[in-house]
């Protein structure tokens, strides 16, 4: 089962908490044991696992990422994102969450984020789920 979910960010960058809109697909799949992908199928936007118990650490993330990769830096990209572009492919387009009776396998302080880093924009994110084989 695919599914594709929309999420809409406020800001030029932002992590954005979509456990629940994952744990949604899984269940509406009915799959108990599996495997689910999340994939974000853009070049200046992410997804990652981290801490969202405290709201600190997804801002000292991207307080972190700026520090490490400044919006102006001369770039030879035109279009003046290319710190978004570097953002991106260092945190990655996708995650695997294994899935345990039918719920994501997530450590107790872990989220699933959609990290926007050229925003504010309406994204597209893809979530396949899949379930194990039985031999």
């Amino acid at each position: 089962m695919q599914k594709q979910l929309t999420v809409k960010s406020g800001a030029r960058s932002e992590m954005i908490d979509i456990t629940g809109m994952v744990r949604s697909v899984i269940r509406d799949s009915r799959v108990e044991e599996g495997i689910c992908y999340v994939f974000v199928p853009h070049t200046t936007a992410a997804v990652t696992i981290n801490e969202n118990a405290d709201p600190d650490v997804p801002r000292d993330i991207g307080m972190a990422m700026d520090k490490a990769i400044p919006w102006q830096d001369h770039y030879s990209h035109r279009e003046g994102n290319a710190a978004a572009h570097v953002k991106a492919s260092l945190m990655g387009a996708s995650e695997m969450v294994f899935i345990e009776n039918g719920n994501p396998v997530l450590g107790t302080w872990q989220s699933i984020f959609f990290c926007e880093f050229d925003g504010p924009r309406t994204r597209k994110i893809l979530v396949k789920v899949v379930k194990s084989r039985q031999d």
